[in-house]
């Protein structure tokens, strides 16, 4: 590497402001993850739970950076024809149609060096990845839920995660003249093998802390109140440690606040949560667990706290 990209912030601090002035709140690991990943070049691995902001973060970056976002939603069957490239069988059978028709002689050899041509070639995500934008600008890779692909797809990508390049057999190898801004998420249903880990950065991204999250809800839904901010976040953090079968994550911290507010509410009580329920939890065994006199035991002890931390202050 010979040196940063000019547009690169320069420091931990300054990537944590850049991505802050674009709606994303990194806490100091993260964003010093962040900041490795970029300034040297190297693929970032984030796993945590569902809803913890790792897509966001590359979203946010491609934002922040000015460079294009690519990006590859994995899923169970995923090949490389949907992956890396596939060829225009429609359009290299016009060609050899036109020939003939045309009465031009060629070879065996000539037709396949004819129809294998980059003319012929539909770049998938991977591929596009490697280019540069019009500015000259590598763009953001985002390769998503890694862990819904097969585990020989991985294999595939330790090539491009170690050289920033794939192999066409009809073409060749084809190489990024800058390396895209690499990052793999997984919700680790399963594990992602050792070989792909070593090539990565990695970070896990946790639930935020009260602090960040409501630093996020304050920035993310500003038109929420201060007490119905705090009272949402606290009574979030509450039901995180109920073992839920699936803890709301930022997006339904977020979902939540902007559907009480546009209901009006200034405040928690047991009725808005009961009939808002459904915008922070998304299966009906755990709102069936919070809903009535849970959400009203949990509205009175984050109160009680909120009354206790008041009186410490005073």
């Amino acid at each position: 590497m010979d040196s940063a990209a000019p547009n690169t912030p320069e420091s931990v601090s300054a990537i944590k402001t850049l991505l802050r002035d674009h709606g994303y709140i990194a806490d100091e690991a993260l964003a010093t993850t962040t900041f490795l990943a970029l300034r040297l070049e190297r693929p970032l691995l984030l796993e945590g739970e569902a809803g913890v902001g790792k897509t966001e973060l590359a979203k946010v970056l491609a934002e922040a950076l000015g460079r294009p976002l690519v990006r590859l939603q994995c899923y169970e069957g995923l090949d490389l024809a949907s992956a890396v490239y596939d060829w225009n069988y429609s359009r290299q059978l016009l060609h050899i149609r036109a020939a003939e028709a045309a009465g031009e002689a060629a070879t065996a050899e000539g037709v396949e060096r004819d129809i294998y041509a980059p003319d012929y070639l539909l770049k998938r995500p991977l591929l596009q990845a490697l280019e540069l934008s019009a500015e000259g600008e590598a763009p953001v890779l985002l390769i998503d839920e890694l862990d819904r692909a097969d585990e020989p797809f991985e294999a595939f990508l330790l090539e491009l995660l170690s050289d920033y390049q794939v192999t066409i057999p009809e073409l060749g190898t084809i190489k990024a003249d800058k390396p895209p801004l690499t990052i793999v998420t997984s919700n680790r249903t399963r594990e992602v093998h050792d070989a792909l880990r070593r090539r990565c950065f990695y970070h896990w991204v946790e639930y935020p802390s009260v602090e960040r999250e409501l630093a996020i809800l304050r920035l993310k839904v500003p038109e929420a109140g201060e007490e119905l901010t705090r009272q949402v976040i606290a009574f979030i953090h509450e039901i995180r440690t109920m073992d839920l079968y699936k803890n709301p994550g930022i997006a339904e911290t977020i979902n939540w606040a902007q559907a009480l507010t546009a209901l009006n509410h200034v405040a928690l009580d047991p009725d808005a949560v009961d009939t808002t329920l459904g915008t922070l939890l998304k299966y009906q065994d755990d709102i069936a667990r919070i809903e009535g006199s849970e959400a009203a035991r949990v509205l009175d002890k984050i109160k009680a706290d909120a009354r206790a931390g008041g009186e410490q202050a005073t």
